[in-house]
């Protein structure tokens, strides 16, 4: 597709899904087509469908009518999944998907699976708030429409320092902060501010981490126990795998938390050579070369060990070890 409009057609109705546990990517890029599409189709009703999501987005205009209702009984005539590589990312919102008569999916992973009957997926794309605005009218983008996308930008990209960001994206990022956003406001409220708690937990998870593989790998785990200690919840631990992905000599960090016994997230970063998207995608998890995550089960023994062989597989291909 070349716009937006190539998969309206002559749908009345429409659901915005993105993937379980949103973040800043998937949050803005829901928001941002929800806005920009309330503006260039008056006539189209529009609902956006998301798990909870942390209290710093909720400044973006639709964030309150976003519905986190599974199953509320209503049949669109479209329904548009962002931010997710394949169908089971949308937890239990697949209801509206399977459901509709016309499906679309406008996505950056990688590994996405082309689910969807009408897909656009760019990998080279650093957001899936970027892909969206190649496909819009710049006439519909307003001030509210580029909050959305640059909030989505400035999380994927680690406020444009990961690798994933490139020309084009500071370009868009340039247009977008043209609309009169408060660019700086963003990053700060979004991105870097945390409250005291989570501040406690990522100084434990520091404290806790463990190097290995000669200094080149790192990881920590969140065990349930540690959570309700802090009284903090899996959103709170955004950016901790970031912040140990820039120890000195580290390639590549692995953040584990624990949802089970036995049961993990697993959440990987890597620096210059690891392919961390390979990896997750071999235990059925997906994301980006150099940020992806999975699901795994055992110890956190096991889970390291089964990581570390994949790992240092690349890294004697790259001649690190």
């Amino acid at each position: 597709m070349t716009r937006i409009d190539d998969i309206l057609g002559t749908a009345k109705t429409a659901a915005i899904l993105g993937h379980v546990r949103p973040d800043g990517d998937c949050v803005g890029s829901c928001l941002g087509l929800k806005n920009y599409l309330e503006l260039s189709h008056p006539k189209l009703r529009v609902q956006v469908y998301l798990e909870d999501f942390p209290n710093s987005f909720r400044f973006l205009k639709g964030a309150e009518e976003i519905s986190h209702d599974a199953d509320d009984g209503t049949v669109y005539d479209l329904c548009i999944v962002l931010d997710a590589g394949d169908k089971e990312r949308i937890g239990d919102f697949s209801n509206y998907f399977d459901s509709a008569a016309t499906t679309a999916c406008i996505d950056h992973h990688i590994t996405n699976s082309g689910f969807a009957q009408m897909m656009h997926v760019c990998p080279d794309r650093s957001a899936t708030s970027e892909v969206l605005f190649t496909l819009m009218d710049d006439a519909f983008v307003d001030k509210n429409v580029a909050e959305c996308l640059y909030m989505g930008i400035v999380h994927d990209t680690g406020v444009f320092k990961h690798s994933n960001t490139t020309g084009e994206t500071m370009r868009i990022a340039g247009e977008l902060i043209d609309k009169g956003i408060d660019f700086s406001g963003i990053i700060d409220r979004t991105f870097y501010e945390k409250t005291y708690r989570q501040n406690q937990i990522l100084g434990r998870m520091l404290t806790e981490s463990v190097l290995f593989m000669d200094g080149l790998c790192i990881f920590a785990a969140v065990r349930k126990k540690i959570l309700d200690f802090y009284q903090v919840g899996t959103k709170d631990l955004d950016g901790i795998v970031d912040q140990l992905r820039v120890t000195q000599g580290v390639e590549c960090a692995i953040l584990l938390y624990e949802t089970a016994s036995q049961e993990f997230k697993v959440s990987m970063r890597s620096n210059r050579v690891v392919d961390v998207s390979r990896i997750a995608a071999y235990f059925g998890g997906g994301g980006h070369v150099r940020a992806a995550g999975c699901s795994m089960t055992g110890s956190v023994h096991d889970v390291i060990n089964n990581l570390s062989e994949h790992i240092e597989k690349q890294l004697v291909e790259a001649g690190l070890r």
